[in-house]
């Protein structure tokens, strides 16, 4: 593994050593995407006008109390997958809309997981948790997230997420903080599937998507995404910046999976997104 960095990194070649930062840098990161970033974007979702699978013929009288709202937000940390979607579907099958669920369960979850983020009664794992399964039912249910640009402007932006599945957000979150400090526009993404990550990349303008890569698991289908993304994206020049704990233990080049860099240090990734850039 490289122990240096030339000024002007080659593409595909480029390995640096991982710093993450101090444990000051850390904690700060993961308040502010889960408290500024993550919740907001979430809160702000809209409906899209092309599902027609959210379209409701009557709105519900029934109401939906803080009983359910506290229910579902502790399915939604839960080990067990699909008891949050199940519980969703029960509320369907009751009679409550889907633009009920999104005003009266979905957000007021999205805000007490913040809530109880704020006082330390859940870790950041378990709020990720659940802010990535609250993100796939918002899809799910035909809501969705688009208030960026979608063309170039004079700010550079940055889509981030790890590989869809993974819950773990920490690389991200710290590399997020850093190409903030640097003036970009950041966006953390906590897709649950390729779909809904390719679907963000199509969304809005992004000059540059970096994807953080775990295990080996993630390896053997990131040609394909980085090809979906690459051919959705709304920027049809976008650079794909490949990091994650896989490339500090093993040797990889991004050309074998058709991305443009590898970066494994957090405090170089502005610098060399900004040599890919260039």
């Amino acid at each position: 593994m490289m122990s240096s960095v030339p000024k002007r990194p080659k593409v595909n070649d480029q390995r640096i050593n991982l710093e993450d930062g101090s444990s000051y840098e850390c904690e700060q990161s993961l308040q502010n995407v889960i408290r500024l970033d993550i919740i907001p974007r979430l809160l702000r979702s809209q409906r899209t006008q092309t599902s027609t699978s959210v379209i409701n013929r009557v709105e519900s009288l029934l109401k939906i109390t803080d009983f359910e709202i506290s229910v579902f937000m502790n399915l939604c940390i839960a080990e067990e997958d699909q008891a949050s979607q199940s519980y969703i579907k029960k509320l369907i099958a009751d009679g409550i809309s889907t633009d009920q669920l999104f005003l009266e369960l979905i957000t007021p979850a999205a805000r007490l997981l913040g809530e109880k983020w704020e006082e330390d009664l859940l870790d950041f794992t378990r709020v990720t948790q659940g802010l990535v399964r609250l993100h796939s039912i918002t899809h799910e249910i035909g809501f969705e997230f688009q208030d960026g640009p979608t063309q170039a402007g004079d700010v550079r932006r940055l889509l981030i997420a790890s590989s869809p599945g993974s819950k773990h957000f920490l690389g991200p979150n710290i590399v997020a903080n850093f190409f903030r400090k640097f003036g970009w526009q950041v966006v953390v993404e906590v897709s649950a599937s390729s779909q809904e990550l390719i679907h963000a990349a199509g969304n809005e303008w992004f000059d540059l998507i970096g994807i953080s890569v775990s295990t080996q698991q993630q390896l053997n289908t990131l040609a394909q995404l980085i090809h979906d993304l690459k051919k959705g994206s709304r920027n049809p020049q976008t650079k794909v910046m490949l990091g994650g704990p896989i490339f500090s233990v093993e040797m990889h080049t991004a050309a074998d999976y058709g991305a443009d860099v590898i970066c494994i240090d957090a405090k170089k990734a502005v610098e060399i997104a900004a040599s890919i850039l260039a």
